[in-house]
């Protein structure tokens, strides 16, 4: 693994323009660089712990032995630029939770040809396994069917659903997409009101439903991909008088298990709540000392361990130790 002296880290010029959200940490001593591409801290609750946790123990003040410089956004095409910036100051580790699971083959490739390895967080990638050492990720996948499977259990003699979808062609948008789309597609009772993207954002989200509402089209599920989406959901069903939550007359139905989220739960306001867990930074640090010691490792890919939370069950035990 190569070393670098460094009294101040020094970035590319093409690097340093991509770098307006980036915090570089320097250090007069032997160490540990780490590139780490996520998405904007902005795109929703548990993006906004998952970049504090990895800022925890990556950044500035960390106690690790890293030197790390970071890069967020939410373009795919942005991301793979900051990457291979990182690539060409040869960092030693690149860290990636990429914006689209395509799009990422030369990237790995190049990192692989210059020795750089690199680790997959929250979000696969559609690549090659041997292109990266390990992935900390959320089963996306299970995640759909876990949610798809308390829908089941409603018993509701018709499912008309709007279901509004988190960012194209992400990993947790495909994961929590395709179970629905196979219940759909399996049941004559099970429909789509409105299928339709609102990239996370909870005013999209609320436009999408009111657009419904004023159709005059029946709906009795909201199915949000996340958390943020089905609160802009709610506020168009509460501007038009429409009950929802338990015993109300649309089920809702959101994913990452933020805090306020699980309160609308406890409160019966929602229905279900799908947990994602944010906090991946300390397991890949634990993999970068395995690593930088020789020795292998015992999995490839480790998925974070995540529920479903159901108004009707849920606690205040819950809210405070699943929260985020």
């Amino acid at each position: 693994m190569k070393r670098k002296l460094m009294a101040v880290l020094c970035v590319s010029a093409m690097t340093m323009s991509l770098m307006s959200g980036a915090t570089i940490a320097s250090a007069e001593e032997d160490v540990i660089t780490v590139g780490i591409i996520n998405n904007d801290p902005n795109e929703s609750g548990y993006r906004t712990a998952n970049v504090a946790d990895f800022e925890e123990v990556f950044g500035e003040d960390n106690e690790n032995g890293y030197e790390t410089s970071f890069f967020y956004s939410l373009e795919n095409e942005e991301q793979i630029q900051a990457a291979e910036g990182f690539i060409t100051d040869e960092v030693d580790y690149l860290l990636i939770s990429a914006a689209d699971t395509t799009g990422w083959d030369d990237v790995l490739e190049s990192a692989q040809e210059m020795g750089i390895t690199v680790i997959l967080f929250d979000r696969m990638l559609d690549a090659d396994e041997d292109l990266y050492a390990a992935a900390v990720v959320s089963d996306m996948s299970e995640e759909g069917v876990t949610a798809v499977n308390w829908m089941t259990e409603q018993g509701l003699d018709e499912y008309n659903i709007i279901h509004i979808q988190g960012l194209m062609g992400s990993d947790a948008q495909i994961g929590r997409t395709t179970a629905l789309d196979e219940a759909v597609e399996a049941n004559d009772n099970w429909n789509y009101v409105v299928q339709q993207a609102a990239d996370w954002s909870a005013e999209t989200a609320q436009e999408i439903v009111q657009s419904v509402i004023d159709s005059g089209d029946s709906f009795n599920v909201i199915y949000a991909e996340n958390d943020d989406m089905a609160k802009g959901a709610v506020a168009a069903l509460d501007a038009a008088g429409i009950t929802h939550g338990v015993d109300g007359d649309v089920i809702v139905m959101g994913f990452d298990c933020n805090q306020w989220a699980l309160e609308e739960l406890l409160a019966g306001n929602w229905n279900y709540d799908g947990q994602c867990n944010p906090f991946q930074a300390d397991t890949i640090n634990e993999i970068i000392q395995q690593l930088e010691a020789g020795e292998e490792l015992e999995e490839k890919v480790i998925y974070s361990v995540e529920v479903g939370f159901d108004a009707t069950t849920i606690t205040q035990e819950d809210v405070d130790n699943y929260g985020i």
